[in-house]
């Protein structure tokens, strides 16, 4: 390496998000540092998020790793790629902006800026803008006035390349929010500015196989994504802190990590603290399905060990120590015409001396009515999750999703795979060219009557651990995504939430939703 190169390292590292990561920790964080950062309907796989701007033909994707790996990029973890945006920005690939005939515009330009004359160091900028607006009637499934929620998201991110092997990310994001019977915002909406992720990676070939590692403040998704998700929805991507490692092979990979949770504040870019009270850790494999099986076939499974263990969890009226292990698989892929997303796993371990015994099984699939990748879907999803235990006798069978995509069964967060019985046909169609519309229709139960009904953020609705009855609700839903072109989008997802037996017998209501937001990427 050439000493203006040795300069330009030494300069992106100086910048780069380790850096920002360790100035805004306590001091021990620092030492440590220095020792060493939502797709509600299926479409064609829970991974895939209707807010990333699809191509016209809704099934052009780019590599999701920097570095190509043998693996296919598309199951490697890393989320899904679409016209080269990815909901986690440090996935996308932009080398091929090297060639100056290649870029279209300045924002182009902003995704390859060389730091050296031969080019392997360079930083990729990226940003978002996203302004949303929520209504809710009756909050909180109470009579009550509606909510309005009016939010501003801004992220803006560096990812600094030194060499083929070395790299360091940094994202800060605003959360803005304003509107109507706000109640407590959550610091996940509303959070004047932090850092959002903020990483080293290092990565190589050893032996024919790809190895790589990851420390620092990060999002992950490397699972079923009703278990473990961004959250998108959110103003705040959900984001954690640690390490993670992998090797992939041609058809084989492993993926092993450890994380801390964020406790989010909601002033500046000290507030964000690491939670050592909820930490998880785990490994997930991944095994590519031979391409020639059933008549020629797309398929991964990826079976995963985790355990989370929360210092302050609370079932019923107990709040204790949970130590909860997850043991399970994930099959998902294309079998021609048909897309299916399969996961099952059962969860063990201890609850205040109580044993865990809980399951979750979650099946999604749609089959294409046409050759054509735009052809209108017909599918549903049927899901089975566990419940029982909450009051406090016998083993606990609560089924919990680490930090899953929490939207998939309601848009206004009244439902979660917990105690929950659902299934839901739904439609997925092309009324017009660059706009994708699904509507669903989904009937839920409880799987346990003597356990409450639980919300996304894991409490339960209130008065229903005592009420008699099976029948929860019924869910009309509809979500139109127009991709005006590859950058900006445009969503509007409506809902109608009718309560029924055990919502009725609680005192609670019916409510309505609706949003809609424009976002921007670059």
């Amino acid at each position: 390496m050439t000493p203006r190169r040795l300069r330009a390292a030494a300069g992106a590292a100086a910048l780069s998000p380790l850096a920002l990561l360790a100035a805004t920790q306590p001091a021990a964080a620092q030492a440590v540092i220095a020792r060493s950062a939502e797709s509600p309907i299926v479409v064609l796989a829970r991974s895939v998020d209707p807010n990333i701007p699809p191509s016209e033909s809704g099934q052009t994707r780019e590599p999701a790793t920097p570095i190509a790996t043998s693996y296919p990029a598309e199951a490697a973890g890393d989320g899904n790629t679409s016209a080269g945006y990815n909901l986690s920005r440090w996935a996308e690939d932009w080398t091929r902006y090297r060639d100056p005939q290649k870029r279209d515009d300045v924002l182009d330009r902003l995704k390859y800026l060389p730091l050296d004359d031969d080019g392997d160091v360079y930083v990729t900028l990226s940003g978002e803008a996203r302004l949303r607006i929520n209504l809710t009637t009756n909050p909180g499934l109470r009579k009550a006035p509606h909510q309005r929620q009016d939010i501003l998201r801004l992220v803006g991110g560096a990812d600094v390349h030194v060499g083929k092997h070395l790299r360091f990310y940094g994202e800060i994001a605003h959360g803005g929010l304003d509107g109507q019977n706000l109640g407590t915002p959550a610091a996940t909406l509303r959070n004047d500015l932090m850092l959002q992720q903020g990483f080293a990676e290092l990565r190589g070939a050893v032996g024919g196989v790809t190895v790589g590692g990851r420390y620092g403040r990060q999002e992950f998704t490397d699972g079923p994504n009703l278990l473990i998700s961004q959250r998108d929805n959110n103003t705040i991507r959900f984001v954690l802190n640690g390490a993670r490692g992998w090797v992939r092979g041609k058809t084989l990979r492993l993926d092993a990590f450890d994380f801390r949770m964020t406790r989010f504040g909601d002033g500046g870019m000290g507030d964000d603290k690491v939670d050592d009270g909820r930490r998880f850790s785990g490994v997930t494999g991944g095994v590519v399905i031979p391409r020639d099986w059933f008549g020629g076939s797309k398929l991964y499974l990826d079976p995963f060990v985790w355990r989370l263990r929360t210092d302050a969890a609370t079932w019923g009226a107990t709040t204790a120590r949970e130590a909860r292990n997850y043991a399970g698989a994930r099959l998902w892929g294309e079998v021609g015409r048909l897309t299916i997303d399969w996961s099952a796993n059962h969860q063990s371990g201890d609850f205040d001396g109580r044993e865990i015994d809980a399951t979750q099984v979650l099946m999604a699939q749609t089959y294409r009515l046409g050759a054509a990748s735009t052809a209108p879907r017909i599918g549903f999803h049927a899901d089975y999750a566990s419940g029982g235990g909450a009051d406090g006798h016998g083993k606990l069978r609560t089924a919990f999703s680490p930090f899953g995509n929490n939207i998939y069964y309601s848009y206004a967060l009244f439902l979660t795979p917990t105690n929950l019985k659902a299934i839901a046909p739904n439609f997925t169609f092309q009324p017009v060219k660059r706009v994708r519309a699904t509507l669903e229709y989904q009937w839920t139960w409880r799987a346990d009557n003597t356990d409450a009904v639980y919300r996304a953020n894991g409490t339960a609705l209130p008065g229903t651990q005592i009420v008699p009855g099976s029948k929860v609700a019924d869910v009309a839903r509809a979500q139109f995504v127009w991709s005006i072109s590859p950058r900006l989008s445009a969503t509007m997802r409506l809902e109608y939430l009718r309560a029924d037996t055990v919502l009725r017998r609680a005192g609670l209501r019916d409510s309505a939703f609706a949003a809609g937001w424009l976002s921007f990427r670059f």
